[in-house]
């Protein structure tokens, strides 16, 4: 029987799944566009339909469906297969309950506890009432899978144990916590909202306050006021990160695609009624945390990186509040250094996108999307109102906190326009402007060149290890059959050559994730594959980024040698950057007479 990897691709082709993301032309019998992994001006990212592949020859990006949808939606393998099986249409079977990893089962736990919470909600009567007058359909309640935690020290802890979860389970789920008077559940008295990744897996939860009182570890209420923060969000776990998410993108990526902008709102009541307004593209910050650059330090793609992918324009439509107008602005400063051409809704002052729904109806809701201005006219208008008549105080303004702006955006011609736009409305001369706007981007050099270094690391780092991945994967798996399809000891042999001794350290590293990679392999190998062909390939992959890494390592040995004027070093190490430079060509060389 045909593994699920080979039943998918089977009924996917490579064509189709890039072409649901990127625009693709035909040239021959490939097809080209411009790389979605890195930003270029040429297309150089072509798609083999013959191969059921792809490649950039400006960054090295390459695979197939499945590695595509774990770059570039930032899952990880099981994301991507549980979404491409549910666009093929195939049934994935049960997971081996004995070789669960640590992550599947928090995953269970997340579900399980949405599941709790749903039904909860069912029972409660009153918050089912606040639901409804906020606005709020039966449809959106069961769609977004909105729940309750009751006022109860233990509801959902007691719960999960008769499930059969661990205390460290259910503590590294986000779900509760430990003291020395025992388990405690982290969400009481709380409007429940799932949070997704992209295939809509459950990995955290965003709980709203609800009711005057909430109970105390002694079981005695106290006031509203004094418990803690108006909405209370899972924290960082083994499955998620609050600065690669957004609540709702899950939800909200093919009709930002179909729209061509996505609408960033603050809060989940805004998201729920802005969809249920028809408005699908919608995604919000509530529960997550926006991140200042494409990729995180873990060298994940960030909640802004993966909206950028989908489309290049957004419109930001927080609260019109002092509060709402400081998160827009940090918001459309993030977004334009990745790029991205940024609105913001023209929203009444005092209203929020779920006020403005409820109350105004959904005609002032579309009329508040299409009167959005760019950002940077949004804080130039709210700057000069600020001051007035006073020109000089509108200069200082103008640069310590508009001119930034001007310089994230990464076109020039861009700038010139922006700086035009702000000399005709503030009578401040261009000269004047330019001449700060330099002092600006020289003030900001440094935080610019870490970004583009985070970008060009991520992309590197996520084809190693993915192909890493993949290979001990293999490793693992055969080791564990009694008559294993490949020499484990001769491909570790062949590593070994390369890597200079350092296969152990990488087994060691990858040790806890064994039983997800013997998954992969399984699942991705199990089938009629020649696995000794895709062995070679990728031994050769792999060869080929270990060397890259290598090379970047040499160019930084080489720059710190020029700039302490060391001629001698400058040419052995520029010598030693020319071997690994052509054997990394010949790599390249011998796959493209492949396409």
């Amino acid at each position: 029987m045909n593994s699920p990897v080979e039943q998918i691709k089977e009924r996917l082709s490579v064509e189709e799944v890039v072409s649901s993301y990127i625009k693709l032309e035909k040239t021959g019998a490939n097809l080209k566009a411009k790389c979605p992994f890195h930003n270029e001006k040429t297309p150089s990212f072509f798609v083999s339909p013959a191969r059921g592949s792809y490649y950039c020859f400006g960054c090295g990006a390459k695979g197939d469906i499945f590695s595509f949808v774990e770059e570039f939606e930032g899952l990880d393998f099981k994301g991507a297969l549980k979404l491409l099986a549910d666009k093929a249409g195939v049934v994935l079977g049960e997971f081996n309950k004995e070789k669960e990893s640590e992550k599947e089962r928090l995953y269970k736990a997340m579900e399980e506890s949405s599941l709790f919470f749903i039904q909860n909600l069912r029972d409660n009567p009153e918050a089912l009432s606040y639901l409804r007058g906020r606005g709020l359909s039966e449809g959106s309640v069961q769609d977004f899978k909105i729940g309750f935690a009751r006022e109860s020290w233990r509801d959902l802890y007691q719960y999960l144990k008769t499930k059969g979860f661990s205390d460290p389970e259910i503590e590294r789920a986000g779900l509760a916590k430990g003291s020395d008077k025992g388990m405690y559940d982290r969400f009481r008295s709380r409007i429940m909202f799932p949070i997704g990744d992209s295939s809509g897996r459950i990995i955290a939860f965003s709980g709203r306050i609800f009711g005057e009182e909430v109970p105390t570890l002694e079981g005695v209420g106290r006031p509203t006021e004094n418990v803690g923060p108006k909405y209370l969000n899972s924290p960082d776990t083994p499955i998620f990160n609050k600065s690669l998410v957004l609540y709702g993108l899950d939800r909200a990526k093919d009709s930002i695609r179909k729209n061509n902008f996505s609408i960033l709102v603050e809060g989940q009541m805004d998201l729920v009624l802005s969809h249920q307004a028809g408005f699908k593209n919608t995604i919000a910050t509530s529960g997550t945390a926006l991140s200042e650059n494409t990729v995180s330090r873990e060298n994940a793609v960030s909640n802004l990186g993966l909206v950028r992918r989908l489309s290049e324009n957004i419109i930001l439509a927080f609260d019109a509040d002092k509060a709402g107008v400081s998160a827009t602005a940090r918001a459309g400063r993030i977004a334009l250094s990745l790029g991205m051409d940024v609105k913001v809704a023209n929203i009444k002052e005092g209203f929020d996108p779920a006020d403005l729904i409820s109350k105004e109806g959904v005609p002032a809701w579309r009329e508040a999307i299409r009167e959005s201005k760019h950002v940077i006219l949004f804080i130039l208008e709210r700057i000069l109102k600020e001051v007035a008549d006073d020109e000089r105080k509108a200069g200082r303004l103008i640069k310590e906190k508009l001119l930034p702006y001007v310089s994230a955006i990464p076109s020039s011609i861009e700038k010139v326009h922006f700086v035009k736009k702000i000399s005709d409305a503030s009578g401040i001369p261009e000269v004047a402007l330019g001449e700060d706007l330099k002092r600006v981007n020289e003030n900001l050099k440094f935080e610019k060149d870490e970004i583009q270094e985070a970008k060009e690391k991520h992309s590197s780092l996520f084809r190693k290890d993915y192909i890493e991945r993949r290979l001990f994967g293999i490793i693992f798996w055969q080791r564990e059959l009694p008559k294993p399809v490949v020499d484990v000891s001769g491909v570790l042999q062949k590593l070994g050559e390369f890597l200079n001794g350092g296969v152990d350290k990488i087994l060691e590293k990858l040790g806890s994730s064994k039983e997800d990679l013997i998954y992969e392999a399984e699942v991705f190998y199990g089938g009629d594959v020649d696995l000794k062909k895709d062995l070679d390939e990728l031994l050769s992959n792999f060869k080929e980024e270990y060397l890259k890494e290598n090379l970047a390592e040499k160019m930084k040995e080489l720059r710190l040698a020029e700039e302490g004027k060391d001629v001698s070093k400058s040419t052995e190490i520029l010598k030693e950057c020319q071997i690994i430079s052509n054997k990394i060509q010949d790599l390249k060389n011998g796959r493209i007479k492949k396409l």
